[in-house]
C-alpha cells in the first residue's frame, strides 16, 4: 500500500486515479491547442475515473461516501400540458448506444414525452440551428478514444462553427459509453460534450459516463430513471419562458447529491465504477410481471429434461422465489419473407460492414508460427501484399480485417431456427404495418437481396452477449416454464447480479442460450432486431512501409475459449480462429532452417482478406528523431515496436547526418524458448545500433533475482526511466493488455516518479497525467 499525506490509502492497482487529472477528452494536438482554455462540462458524473478529490477522501478511515446523481433542486415534478417533445440522438459503433436510445424512446410515451429519434449520421433529419426542444445524446466510443463512425460527420460540422454562442439556445444531456480499460475512457462523449459547451449549449441534466468493463447498466439504468424529471422541468421552464419570458435555471448551479456510506474495501474500489444500488421497489412503472403466478405455474407444469445444461441455467433459491421487475417487452417491428430461386446480390462480403470506407482485398503472402507448439498461446505472423492497392500506413497505425462468423456455428443456427431448407433463399425485410416502434427502419448493415447464409455469416454478430431486452424478447418464444422463468430472472432488475456474473462476464451468447434452453424457438426476425452488426477486428501494424514497401505485417494470438461449466462449448476467436484456419496449409515455422518464402513461391493459392485502414495518429514516433523513447510491449504488444524499429533503421540509413535518440525496449513473455517473439529481429536491431538496449523478462522462469513482468523491469532500471522522461523530455510507449499490464505499468511509473521527485503519490499522478497531456506517455491497449 502507498500512503498519501497520511489521509488516503492507494492500492497498487489504483492507476486509474490518474485520470482525475486528465478529465479533458483526448483530442489531436491541433484541436487541443485551441481548446486548452475551455472549462469542463459541469455536473456530477457517473464515472469511476472522474470523481472529485473531495469524493475520494473519506471522512472516516473505515467509511467511504459515494456520490450519486439526483435531479437538480429545481426538478420538482410539475404537470405538463400534452406530451413534451425532445430530440434524441445516438452515435453507435456496435449497436449499444442505439439500443439504449431506443429503450429511452420506447419509455418516453409512458412518461409523457415524444422522443424524436435519429442517428447522428442522419444530419438531414434534424437541425440544431433551429431546435428548441431539449436534446439528449447517447454516444459510444470506439478504438482507443475515437468517435464512432456515425458521429464523425456531425463532429466535423459542429467543430467548424466559430461563433461562441452559436448553440446558446440548446439545452442538452449526454450519456457517454466507454470502457475504462482504455486510456481515453468515454472520449467521444467528452468530445461532443465539450464542443457543445464551447458553442454555448447548456446542460439540463448531468452527464453520465457508463463503463462497459464493469457493466453499462450500473450507470445507464439510474441515469435514464433520473432523465424524466429533468426533462419535465426543462419543458416546464421552456413553457414558462415562452409564456412570460422567464429564463431557465442552469442545472450546474442547482444540482444536489445524495450520499450513502458503505464499508470501505479500499480506495482501489473507488477507482472502480460507482456501485449504484440495484435494490428497487417491486412496484415500479416498468414492472409488467411479478413472480407469484410464475412460480406457481412453473411448479405445477414441471420442466422438460434437456440433458446436461450450462451452470447459468440454474438460478439460486433466493432469486427463484423473488418477485421480479421485468422490463417492458420490446416491440417487434420486422417481417421476414424468404424468396426461392431469386437473383442474389453479388455484393462482396465487406459491403455490409464497411460501406463508407475504402476496403482493399489483399492476399496473405506469408504465415509464420512465432511460437513453439508447447507454448501456452499460439502467435502467428501474417504478411499481406498491399502493393497493388492505394493503401498507406505509418508505424503505430492499426487496420481492420473483415471476417466471417464460424461456419459450424452459422450452420447450427440455421438448423436450430428450423431454416435448413432456406439457407440459400433471398431474405426480404419489411417494417411491420402499423408498427408502434419509433424510428423503425431496416438495418443498414444487411444488404438488400442477401441470402440467409450470407446474413448469418457476414452481417450479424452471433457471438455477441445478448442485452437484457433480447432475453426479455426470448421469453415469449420459450415454452418450458422453468426456462421461461430463468430468462425473466436474467432480464429483471433483481437478476442484474446473475446477468453480470453468468452471462456478461463469461461472454455467453445466443448460441449458448439456444443450446441450453431447448424449448426456446425465436424467429429469424428477432435475431436481426437484437443482434448487432458483425464488427471488423483491428490489429496493430507490425512493420514499416519504408522498410518493407508494399507489405503489411501483423501479429496475433489465436484466441482460445476453453469449455467451462458456464460455457460448455470450447471456441476460438471469431477472427483469429478464421485466420488460423485459412493459413493452415501455408503455415511455416519461425525456427525452420529452411528459408521462409511466400505463398506464391510455394505454389499455394494465397488466401484473400478484406482490410481497411484505421489511422492511429497519436501512437506515432516523435517527429524529432533526437527524442529518446522507451517502449514497453509484452507478448504481441511488441507488434507496433517492430514497425518503430524498422522505420528508425531506415531513417538512420537514409539520414546518417541526423541525431537519433536512444530507443529502449522492455519486453516480456513466458519462456525464453517457446514464445519469445521476434528474437532474431531484436538481436539484429541491437547489433546495428538501432535499438539502444533490450530488457527481457520471462514470467514462468522468474526467480527472486530476476524480474517477472515488464513493470519489474522498469523498477529495475528506474534511473533510465527518470532520465528519459524527466531529464531528456523523452516518450514512453505502452502496448498490450489494458486490463492488467497497462495499469501495473502506470502504477509503477507513478511510484518511480514519486521516489525520484520526493513527492507524494497524488503529486506523482499529476506528473504522469501531464506526460499524457504532452503526448509523452502513450498507450495502445486492448481488453
Amino acid at each position: 500500500m502507498l500512503r498519501v499525506s497520511g489521509t488516503l490509502s492507494v492500492s497498487r492497482g489504483s492507476s486509474h486515479l490518474l485520470s482525475l487529472f486528465t478529465h479533458k477528452p483526448f483530442i489531436s494536438r491541433r484541436r487541443r491547442a485551441a481548446q486548452c482554455r475551455l472549462s469542463q462540462p459541469s455536473g456530477v458524473h457517473y464515472c469511476k475515473t472522474f470523481l472529485s478529490l473531495r469524493a475520494l477522501l473519506p471522512a472516516a478511515p473505515t467509511k467511504r461516501t459515494f456520490v450519486a446523481i439526483s435531479p437538480p433542486t429545481w426538478c420538482s415534478v410539475m404537470p405538463l400540458e400534452g406530451n413534451c417533445r425532445f430530440l434524441l440522438l445516438y452515435a453507435t459503433q456496435k449497436g449499444q448506444a442505439k439500443a439504449i436510445a431506443e429503450e429511452i424512446s420506447e419509455k418516453a410515451d409512458s412518461k409523457g414525452f415524444v422522443a424524436d429519434l435519429h442517428c447522428l449520421s442522419q444530419l438531414e433529419e434534424f437541425d440544431l440551428e433551429r431546435e428548441r426542444a431539449p436534446v439528449v445524446i447517447i454516444t459510444s466510443t470506439t478504438g482507443t478514444g475515437d468517435l464512432p463512425d456515425t458521429a464523425t460527420k456531425f463532429f466535423q460540422e459542429v467543430s467548424g462553427i466559430l461563433a461562441p454562442h452559436h448553440y446558446a439556445h440548446i439545452k442538452y444531456a449526454v450519456l457517454a459509453l466507454g470502457d475504462s480499460t482504455y486510456c481515453y475512457f468515454a472520449n467521444a462523449g467528452k468530445m461532443i460534450d465539450m464542443q457543445l459547451q464551447q458553442l454555448g449549449a447548456e446542460h439540463f441534466y448531468a452527464t453520465g459516463y457508463a463503463d462497459d468493463s464493469v457493466g453499462l447498466e450500473l450507470v445507464v439504468d439510474p441515469w435514464i430513471d433520473g432523465l424524466w424529471d429533468a426533462l419535465k422541468n426543462v419543458c416546464q421552464e421552456q413553457n414558462k419562458m415562452n409564456g412570460d419570458g422567464e429564463r431557465m435555471l442552469d442545472t450546474s448551479d442547482g444540482s444536489r447529491t445524495n450520499t450513502r456510506e458503505v464499508e470501505n474495501p479500499g480506495v482501489s474500489t473507488v477507482i472502480q465504477l460507482l456501485r449504484i444500488d440495484t435494490t428497487v421497489s417491486t412496484e415500479t412503472e416498468d414492472s409488467n410481471t411479478t413472480s407469484e403466478s410464475l412460480v406457481q405455474d412453473t411448479l405445477a407444469a414441471g420442466s422438460q429434461e434437456p440433458g446436461p445444461v450450462a451452470a447459468w441455467v440454474q438460478s439460486e433459491k433466493q432469486l427463484s422465489e423473488s418477485a421480479l421487475n421485468i422490463p417492458t417487452l420490446p416491440i417487434e417491428y420486422l417481417n421476414v419473407q424468404f424468396q426461392k430461386d431469386a437473383e442474389q446480390n453479388s455484393t462482396q462480403e465487406w459491403f455490409s460492414l464497411a460501406s463508407n470506407l475504402t476496403v482493399f482485398q489483399v492476399p496473405v503472402t506469408k504465415a509464420i508460427a512465432l511460437t513453439r507448439e508447447d507454448a501456452v498461446k499460439t502467435a502467428l505472423l501474417l504478411e499481406l501484399d498491399i502493393s497493388n492497392t492505394s493503401m498507406t500506413y505509418e508505424p503505430g497505425d492499426s487496420f481492420s480485417i473483415i471476417c466471417p462468423n464460424n461456419g459450424s456455428e452459422v450452420e447450427y443456427l440455421i438448423q436450430r431456427l428450423g431454416l435448413g431448407d432456406k439457407r440459400d433463399h433471398i431474405v426480404e425485410l419489411y417494417i411491420r404495418p402499423n408498427s408502434k416502434k419509433k424510428g423503425a427502419h431496416l438495418p443498414d448493415h444487411i444488404p438488400k437481396r442477401s441470402t440467409l447464409q450470407f446474413i448469418l455469416t457476414w452481417c450479424l454478430e452471433i457471438r455477441a452477449v445478448p442485452k437484457k431486452a433480447c432475453l426479455r424478447a426470448l421469453v415469449e418464444y420459450t415454452s418450458d416454464l422453468r426456462e421461461k422463468r430463468r430468462l425473466q430472472e436474467l432480464s429483471s432488475k433483481q437478476g442484474a447480479a446473475d446477468y453480470n456474473r453468468h452471462i456478461r462476464d463469461f461472454n455467453v451468447c445466443l448460441l449458448d442460450i439456444l443450446r441450453s434452453l431447448p424449448s426456446c424457438h425465436p424467429p429469424f426476425s428477432l435475431l436481426i432486431e437484437h443482434l448487432p452488426k458483425l464488427q471488423a477486428r483491428s490489429y496493430s501494424a507490425a512493420s514499416s512501409s519504408r522498410y518493407l514497401p508494399g507489405k503489411l505485417h501483423f501479429v496475433f494470438n489465436i484466441v482460445e475459449f476453453p469449455s467451462t461449466p458456464v460455457q460448455p462449448i470450447a471456441r476460438r476467436g471469431v477472427c483469429t480462429g478464421w485466420l488460423a484456419q485459412q493459413v493452415t496449409a501455408v503455415l511455416q515455422s519461425y525456427d525452420s532452417e529452411a528459408a521462409i518464402g511466400d505463398c506464391l513461391s510455394n505454389e499455394f493459392a494465397p488466401t484473400q482478406v478484406s482490410i481497411f485502414r484505421r489511422q492511429n495518429t497519436f501512437f506515432r514516433l516523435p517527429i524529432d528523431t533526437a527524442v529518446p523513447i522507451i517502449m514497453v510491449g509484452p507478448g504481441t504488444g511488441i507488434a507496433p515496436f517492430i514497425g518503430f524499429l524498422q522505420n528508425r533503421q531506415k531513417q538512420r540509413e537514409e539520414n546518417p547526418e541526423c541525431t537519433f535518440g536512444e530507443m529502449w525496449l522492455f519486453y516480456g513473455c513466458r519462456h525464453h524458448d517457446r514464445d519469445y517473439l521476434f528474437r532474431n529481429e531484436l538481436r539484429h536491431f541491437l547489433s546495428n545500433g538501432t535499438l539502444t538496449q533490450l530488457e527481457v523478462c520471462f514470467s514462468r522462469e522468474a526467480t527472486v533475482q530476476k524480474p517477472k513482468y515488464v513493470q519489474h523491469l522498469l523498477q529495475h532500471l528506474t534511473h533510465v526511466v527518470t532520465k528519459v522522461l524527466l531529464s531528456e523530455n523523452g516518450c514512453l510507449y505502452v502496448c498490450g493488455d489494458g486490463k492488467n499490464m497497462a495499469k501495473d505499468v502506470t502504477t509503477t511509473l507513478t511510484e518511480i516518479i514519486s521516489e525520484k521527485l520526493g513527492v507524494n503519490t497524488l503529486e506523482a499522478m499529476r506528473v504522469v497525467a501531464s506526460l499524457r497531456e504532452e503526448n509523452r506517455y502513450l498507450q495502445d491497449v486492448w481488453s
